[in-house]
């Protein structure tokens, strides 16, 4: 079966357009790799975390910052789909 990305989102910070972006952003790079990008609202004011398959890959509070989408998508990538090519967003900044 195909993984699972989970955007765990703060609602109270009216962080859901970033989330549902982000969600679009992966879902066009991954849509033969994904089976699905899940946006869930958390209990935890301030959260912003990443999961694939209940594994973190990201977590804002900890990293001190949101990820950039290229970051995002390299470590989704690096997670489901180590051998695909990302064009440009694998070219250093």
């Amino acid at each position: 079966m195909k993984p699972t990305i989970t955007l765990e989102y703060c609602p109270k910070c009216n962080w859901l357009l970033r989330s549902a972006w982000m969600a679009q952003e992966l879902l066009t790079t991954f849509a033969d790799e994904l089976h699905g990008v899940l946006l869930h609202p958390s209990d935890t004011s301030g959260r912003f975390t990443v999961w694939v398959d209940g594994r973190e890959l990201f977590d804002r509070k900890a990293a001190g910052r949101f990820p950039d989408i290229k970051e995002l998508k390299q470590l989704v990538r690096d997670a489901v789909a180590p051998g695909k090519s990302l064009g440009h967003s694998d070219r250093p900044a």
